[in-house]
């Protein structure tokens, strides 16, 4: 229970913290944002505010922002339709009634000849078996009602096509820039709580009966050399050790101002389907403000880097599909890294805020970094692409995109079940 708990505190803030930075800079821009979701598939909980309905989904694979103008428009008057309208004190119409107009007496009923609720913001029409002809001003937040549904217009002003293009780019940006951002605060926290790992290879915490603390090291022991071989760095000396599983080493430390000579021998642990030394030891935190205010940063270009490394290696086959987790995985991963404590746990919600930040920055129809091509092209061309052919790659994007989920899936499950 206490990771399911943790899973969707976790899910919830990466996807909140992302489709936030969509949402504020939407409405920044004067756009009309329709939703707000957390999740896919059926709704759980909504309630609107400020225009926007706010829901959670049932199936935890990612959220949106439905901004108006990015899909086609949900109503459409043409004529010949027969709607029903209602007014508001300064006599403009503030609500459409598509059907189901017998439920609303006090509406209006008209035949629609011509309607213009994008631009010019009027109704033109008949009233039934009348011939003149009448015409009507349309509140820009009037609303649509089909099925006793409301649905606000959204006059081209409020649509996403009519901003400029640094406003859309920074629309689309927003969402994993709060992603990074949001690693930034977790690694910061971190770094003010437990301090912030030693660059050197400074030891820490002793595991018990491990081979460290068999040989006689000590938390605090800097270790200098390893055979003879200079160690200046952490990454240098754990690179030693899980080189050499079940292989004698003589470690070359620093102890209060005194060298000493011991020898250890890493134990062999299985990982990944392979053998690598270990010899018990926690890496060292240091108490310093400076390294503290900069650890947010520095720790998000670490671990974007790394990701960036990874997702090169995918695309040049070093690194295979099976290789990769979807949301059963990640819930599995989440699971053994809660059991070790609430600081990991932070960590591993930072390392994955960064790396939904970058993977949303690919250039792939249907992300972030996909829509965000189309608009630099737009700017570059000094015209959009044709609406209907964006949003067919998009649309392919998108199934693609489900396809790789539900492959991803299947290997974690083959992984962890099978």
């Amino acid at each position: 229970m206490t990771t399911v708990i943790a899973f969707i505190l976790m899910f919830g803030l990466l996807v909140f913290v992302h489709e936030w930075g969509h949402l504020i800079f939407a409405k920044r821009a004067g756009m009309l944002a329709r939703e707000f979701a957390i999740g896919f598939g059926p709704k759980i909980f909504a309630f609107t505010r400020n225009e926007t309905l706010y829901t959670i989904r049932l199936l935890p694979i990612g959220g949106y922002v439905r901004v108006a103008g990015e899909d086609p428009e949900i109503v459409e008057l043409k004529a010949g339709h027969h709607i029903g309208l209602e007014f508001n004190e300064a006599g403009k119409v503030n609500r459409i009634i598509v059907n189901n107009k017998s439920k609303h007496p006090h509406a209006r009923v008209i035949e629609v000849e011509r309607a213009d609720l994008d631009h010019r913001l009027v109704i033109e029409g008949y009233e039934i078996d009348e011939e003149e002809k009448l015409f009507f001003e349309v509140d820009p937040k009037a609303m649509f009602v089909m099925d006793e549904k409301e649905t606000q217009i959204a006059p081209y002003d409020r649509q996403f096509a009519s901003k400029s293009v640094p406003q859309r780019a920074m629309q689309l940006f927003a969402g994993p820039m709060m992603n990074f951002v949001l690693a930034i605060v977790l690694f910061a926290i971190l770094g003010f709580v437990q301090g912030v790992p030693s660059d050197r290879a400074l030891l820490g915490e002793i595991q018990e009966n491990s081979p460290a603390d068999q040989s006689g090291l000590m938390a605090g022991d800097e270790i200098v050399a390893i055979d003879g071989e200079t160690v200046g760095t952490w990454e240098e000396f754990t690179a030693i050790v899980q080189d050499s599983p079940e292989e004698a080493l003589t470690f070359t430390i620093e102890r209060e101002g005194s060298t000493e000579q011991i020898g250890v021998t890493p134990a062999a642990i299985e990982s990944q389907d392979t053998e690598i030394g270990q010899v018990g030891v926690m890496r060292a935190f240091e108490d310093s403000f400076v390294k503290k205010l900069t650890f947010g940063f520095t720790q998000t270009y670490e671990w974007g880097t790394l990701i960036l490394t990874n997702l090169g290696m995918l695309v040049t086959g070093q690194f295979s599909l099976d290789m990769l987790s979807g949301p059963v995985g990640i819930y599995d991963a989440t699971d053994q890294v809660v059991q070790t404590g609430l600081t990991n746990f932070v960590m591993w919600t930072a390392i994955l805020s960064v790396n939904l930040g970058i993977v949303n920055l690919l250039p792939l129809p249907a992300l972030d970094g996909g829509r965000l091509i189309f608009v630099g092209l737009e700017g570059i061309r000094g015209k959009p692409i044709d609406p209907q052919k964006e949003g067919i790659v998009h649309f392919i994007g998108f199934a693609l995109l489900m396809l790789l989920m539900l492959v991803v899936t299947w290997n974690d499950i083959q992984r962890l079940f099978l």
